[in-house]
C-alpha cells in the first residue's frame, strides 16, 4: 500500500509507514493526512503485522501542515470545518491501530508532526531531534484533538509551556520528560526502531493489542468530550488579526506583533 509522499513496506511481521516528502521536509497536505488515515486504518485488518514504525523521509520526521497551502480564497465555513477535523481523524485512526505504534523521529517535528509522533505508543529520538508544538506563533489553538496526548506525554505544567510558548525543545530535554523512550545515534535510529518493533513483534499480540486497548480507553477517556471543539476554536482563531499577522510573520520569517485582536 502506498501513495505520493506515503510508502508502507513489511519487515515481517512488522509494517513500517514512510512520510515521503522530503523535498518539503515532510510538510503534511490534506491529502497526505488523508491517505495516513487510510493506511492506519487498514493496518488494523491485518492480523499478520503485529508492530508499526512511522517514520519520515530526509532530515526532518515533518515540519507538520504546509502552510504555504494556506493562501488562497475561503471555503465556505461549513466546508471549512470539515477540513478541519482531518487531522482529529487522523489522530484517531493513529492511536486506534491495535498493534504496538513506533514513532522513528529524526531532525524537527513541529505542529502536526508532532501530533503524529504523540499519537504513537512509543518515541525514538536522535540526539539532535527537536520537538515543538508551534501554533501558538500563527496566532491558533494546537487542534488535532491533539492536547491531552501532549499532557499525557509529558504531563500538564510541561505540556502547557511546550503547547503556549510554540518553543522547540531538545531532544535530552524531552527523554528526561518522557517524550522520548529512547535516544540513540542518527546512523542508529532506524535499527534501533526495527528492535523495538521486534521485541513487541515477539509477544503473545491478542494480549498486547488488549492491553494497549484498555490503556489507551483509560488515559484517553475523556478526551473526546472535552476536544470535540478545538476546531471551532480553530475557526474563530484564524478570523483573528492575530492570526493574519502570525501567517505574515512566517512567510517574512520575522516575530509576530499580536494585538490581541
Amino acid at each position: 500500500m502506498s501513495s505520493e509522499h506515503l510508502r508502507v513496506e513489511r519487515d515481517g511481521a512488522i509494517a513500517i509507514i514512510s512520510i515521503a516528502r522530503s523535498e518539503q521536509r515532510n510538510a503534511l497536505t490534506q491529502d497526505m493526512l488523508q491517505g495516513l488515515r487510510q493506511i492506519a486504518e487498514g493496518l488494523r485488518a491485518e492480523a499478520e503485522i503485529r508492530a508499526v514504525i512511522i517514520r519520515g523521509d530526509g532530515r526532518d520526521f515533518s515540519v507538520g501542515a504546509d502552510i504555504g497551502a494556506m493562501g488562497g480564497p475561503a471555503p465556505p465555513t461549513v466546508a471549512l470545518r470539515r477540513t478541519a477535523e482531518a487531522g482529529a481523524l487522523l489522530m484517531r485512526a493513529l492511536r486506534e491501530i491495535a498493534q504496538p505504534t513506533i514513532c522513528a523521529v529524526r531532525g524537527i517535528a513541529t505542529g502536526g508532526g508532532a501530533c503524529i509522533a504523540t499519537a504513537c505508543d512509543f518515541r525514538l529520538g536522535t540526539p539532535d531531534t527537536r520537538i515543538g508544538y508551534g501554533e501558538v506563533k500563527l496566532g491558533i489553538n494546537l487542534m488535532w484533538h491533539a492536547l491531552p496526548l501532549a499532557i499525557q506525554t509529558v504531563g500538564l505544567a510541561r505540556a502547557k509551556r511546550m503547547v503556549m510558548t510554540g518553543a522547540l525543545f531538545d531532544a535530552a530535554t524531552l527523554l528526561d520528560w518522557g517524550f522520548f523512550d529512547l535516544l540513540v545515534p542518527a546512523d542508529d535510529l532506524e535499527a534501533a526502531a526495527l528492535a523495538m518493533a521486534a521485541s513487541y513483534a515477539a509477544l503473545p499480540p491478542v494480549a498486547v493489542q488488549m492491553i494497549k486497548r484498555s490503556a489507551n480507553a483509560w488515559a484517553g477517556a475523556l478526551d473526546q468530550a472535552i476536544m470535540h471543539a478545538d476546531a471551532d476554536q480553530w475557526l474563530l482563531a484564524t478570523r483573528t488579526a492575530d492570526f493574519r499577522e502570525g501567517v505574515a510573520a512566517f512567510f517574512d520569517k520575522r516575530p509576530g506583533q499580536f494585538s490581541g485582536n
